[in-house]
């Protein structure tokens, strides 16, 4: 069976929810500390194994690119200056066998979409895909935690977690049976049912692993939940050839896609930083 080394990263949204920040600068590039979200994403794609990161991009996002790109007007600039310790950081920043591949959407007609723009580079491999709005905190990155399960069984995985049931309109929910310790069977999954409608409280939450089989069900589903082609509408029509599975993963999710969520991100995050965490725990402290 081949490996998950391959990660999708749909970053053509426009952030609307973050206006002004995001008129001119992606959300992805919003920084929790000073690491922006993608940042964050593609850490957890790294430490999973995943090597190709295949960037679904739209316009105005030329920001991740230069980010991921070799500065060498700044690493110039370092050395030149003799910040060495900073200029090791910027070029040892992530691996070298990391491969940036960017692929535009030319309209933003979904999730399902997005993912679609990927399928002449993902080809016939099972693949990752990945919201750098989750940011998902795991003592093990959740992303390798779901990269384990698939080794495993071989089958699409699903990150999931409990959401209060008022919630459920914003989520894709499963209906699913425990299969094992933080494992179950999806029978079913719905796009953003109403909370009276929904078949659970178990939402997605922004991390998948998928077959290459998911491409043949986007192309067939059509438009479905805001004239869109939603991932769940292809991941559902999915299940009736293929098992799929999901996977409760262990970890904390940040909702950066929210500004509440980002600010708890940032608090957290910013009180564990090896470098100001405890002056800013303590200033945090004080004002209680």
């Amino acid at each position: 069976m081949k490996k998950v080394r391959k990660a999708v990263f749909p970053v053509a949204g426009l952030g609307t929810r973050f206006l002004p920040a995001t008129k001119a600068s992606p959300k992805e590039m919003l920084p929790i500390v000073d690491k922006p979200l993608i940042q964050y994403a593609v850490e957890e794609a790294c430490a999973a194994g995943i090597t190709d990161m295949i960037f679904v991009t739209g316009r105005s996002k030329r920001a991740i690119e230069d980010h991921f790109d070799k500065a060498y007007e700044l690493e110039k600039e370092l050395a030149e200056r003799g910040k060495t310790e900073m200029l090791k950081f910027v070029q040892d920043m992530l691996p070298k066998s990391m491969n940036c591949i960017y692929i535009r959407q030319p309209e933003a007609l979904g999730l399902g979409h997005a993912v679609l723009c990927a399928a002449p580079v993902v080809q016939d491999e099972p693949f990752a895909v990945i919201l750098a709005d989750d940011l998902l905190d795991g003592e093990t990155p959740v992303m390798k935690q779901m990269v384990d399960t698939y080794d495993y069984y071989h089958c699409s995985v699903l990150g999931v977690q409990d959401v209060p049931r008022a919630d459920t309109k914003s989520y894709g929910i499963v209906d699913s049976k425990p299969v094992a310790e933080r494992l179950e069977q999806i029978a079913a999954i719905v796009e953003k049912p109403k909370p009276e409608e929904a078949p659970s409280t178990l939402a997605v939450v922004g991390r998948y692993i998928l077959t290459p089989r998911i491409f043949h069900h986007l192309e067939r589903i059509g438009k479905g939940s805001g004239g869109e082609i939603q991932l769940t509408d292809g991941i559902a029509s999915l299940l009736s050839e293929e098992q799929v599975l999901a996977y409760r993963y262990a970890g904390t999710r940040y909702d950066c896609g929210s500004k509440l969520g980002y600010l708890q991100a940032t608090v957290d995050l910013g009180r564990r930083h090896p470098e100001v965490g405890a002056a800013f725990g303590a200033y945090l402290d004080s004002l209680k």
